[in-house]
């Protein structure tokens, strides 16, 4: 390990002298440590490892911004790992305390929607009768003939928007009424 972190901070030396090549050789060499860190970091949190990668990326970019800040008489892996470290933390923060469990786990012990109660054809009958004449019309033309709302317009000899009110209101009227009754 100490030779690694030597290695690093050697290497981030060059980096900041200007070396490219060197810069891009550490990058390289840092980047399945972090990964390895961030796994691991989420799996102690009880999190999925599926978010590493963005953890990883974005301790490149704040090492990439703020390289600057490093002392190049220190070794580099404390700073790095600061930088880890937080940004774990951060990710973490952003995700909440959030548990993540399969659905499909507990297909078989989760209940299936409760049927509703539906209203027989003769109750909706029933009360499609007790609609003024015009709902009642339009709802016949539109919900039980599947005429569209240009052609119940045309055939009541109404406004489209009329037909729409009528539709929505009867609707409406239908829907209390069929609730109050069961």
């Amino acid at each position: 390990m100490r030779g690694r972190e030597d290695e690093w901070t050697g290497l981030m030396r060059s980096a900041m002298a200007g070396d490219d090549a060197a810069y891009h050789r550490l990058l390289k060499a840092v980047t399945p440590v972090l990964r390895a860190a961030a796994r691991r970091g989420l799996a102690r949190a009880g999190q999925p490892p599926d978010q590493a990668e963005d953890i990883v990326q974005d301790i490149l970019l704040a090492v990439h911004l703020k390289r600057h800040t490093w002392d190049s008489e220190a070794p580099f892996a404390p700073w790095l790992f600061a930088i880890a470290r937080n940004k774990l933390i951060d990710a973490l923060r952003r995700r909440g305390r959030r548990v993540f469990v399969n659905i499909d786990d507990f297909a078989e012990t989760l209940p299936g929607e409760t049927p509703q109660e539906a209203a027989s054809a003769g109750e909706i009958s029933a009360q499609l009768n007790t609609l003024p004449q015009r709902q009642r019309d339009v709802l016949q033309s539109i919900a039980v003939d599947s005429a569209s709302i240009k052609d119940t317009a045309t055939k009541f000899s109404m406004s489209e928007g009329a037909v729409r009110v009528a539709l929505h209101r009867g609707l409406a009227a239908l829907t209390a009424k069929l609730r109050d009754h069961t």
